[in-house]
């Protein structure tokens, strides 16, 4: 496992590296006026196709057929679940290079790839928890398939509405592969933990370039690898173990997903389409209301200093929901109301945050 996550982290970083020196052209693209927009300069997003790079390499390594890794994982399996969610990085990668992908396309790409890798790998979401729905599930053949997709299809975006600050989403997306590569070997799937563990080594290779100095960002292309892959492998947790309860991902991922529903629910509510981009959501608000400069000096810097302090706040917010995930996996009561405490927790805080009502103690 170690030895996947020194390839991947290998590939990626110099991957990464080539895109960050070679293709700036692009980024003079990205409009000063866009109102998710917090750094200076013009600046690559193309970090995400690095990923995939380093990642696929590492899947396919994994799959030599002497299999030295021990992971059990087949060269075919790997190779078709890449070809898989290719569509969908590659309309996130053309979008991050000619910012003329609409949200509409790449959603049908998104879930165009999520209904194809569920249908290869024969995935489905067969469980949720509630007896009621479960039941329906068992009578409706493909409205697991359909679920599956759906959840496969959507996590994409909800990373890219959380990847705003220098190593944000990357970091949470780290947090939240470690967690389910433990439970993946606490269930001796060690296939499962591999998979995830390239990401992760891949994801560092991105890292060492994007925190804190911001050279380069993971763009939408890295967002979706993120999310495509984490989908997919929870769904394939769930549906492999039946003693991991379908909650586990649920906690996991929390805060991305609600951070999404929430958006969604903010801009119908204020009659807009839930596609227009603003800067309200929760982690712009911390950026905004709670990160202060400790100098004065250019404008650049200044931003660069606040951007920097903003993802460490999110990082022990997401934190919070992962480690109850990890100590309590098989355990579905005690999953549902820490989602319903994360919910209740994230409402509260926003509403703090926009009222200027934040704690001293949350001040720098």
């Amino acid at each position: 496992m170690i030895a996947l996550i020194f390839i991947s982290f290998l590939v990626a970083a110099f991957a990464v590296q080539v895109f960050m020196r070679r293709a700036r052209r692009h980024a003079r693209r990205y409009a000063a006026d866009m109102p998710q927009r917090f750094h200076k300069g013009h600046v690559p997003r193309l970090g995400g196709a690095g990923i995939f790079i380093g990642m696929g390499v590492a899947w396919l390594v994994a799959g030599i057929p002497s299999d030295p890794f021990n992971v059990f994982w087949p060269v075919k399996v790997s190779a078709i679940a890449l070809l898989c969610i290719l569509p969908a990085v590659l309309g996130g990668i053309i979008e991050d290079v000619t910012q003329r992908v609409s949200v509409r396309y790449r959603l049908g790409l998104t879930i165009g790839s999520a209904v194809l890798v569920c249908w290869v790998l024969k995935l489905g979401l067969h469980r949720t928890g509630i007896s009621l729905v479960d039941g329906w599930l068992e009578m409706v053949p493909y409205a697991a398939l359909l679920f599956a997709a759906l959840a496969i299809g959507g996590l994409p975006h909800a990373f890219n509405i959380i990847d705003g600050y220098n190593g944000l989403a990357g970091t949470v997306a780290v947090l939240v592969c470690l967690a389910i590569s433990h439970v993946a070997l606490q269930v001796g799937d060690r296939q499962l933990a591999a998979m995830v563990v390239c990401l992760v080594g891949a994801t560092f290779g991105f890292l060492i370039w994007n925190y804190p100095r911001g050279k380069i960002f993971a763009g939408d292309g890295g967002a979706y690898v993120w999310g495509m892959v984490i989908a997919v492998a929870c769904v394939t947790l769930v549906q492999r173990h039946r003693v991991v309860s379908p909650w586990f991902p649920m906690l996991l991922l929390i805060y991305p997903v609600w951070e999404t529903m929430f958006s969604i629910y903010r801009k119908v509510a204020r009659g807009q389409s839930p596609g227009t981009a603003d800067a309200l959501h929760f982690h712009q608000l911390i950026f905004r209301r709670i990160v202060r400069v400790a100098f004065a000096d250019d404008e650049a810097r200044q931003l660069l200093a606040r951007n920097n302090r903003t993802s460490p706040y999110l990082w022990i917010f997401a934190a919070l929901t992962v480690v109850p995930a990890v100590l309590f996996w098989n355990n579905t009561p005690v999953l549902m109301a820490f989602c319903a405490l994360f919910v209740a927790t994230y409402v509260a805080a926003y509403l703090m945050i926009v009222r200027f009502k934040v704690p001293r103690w949350l001040r720098p």
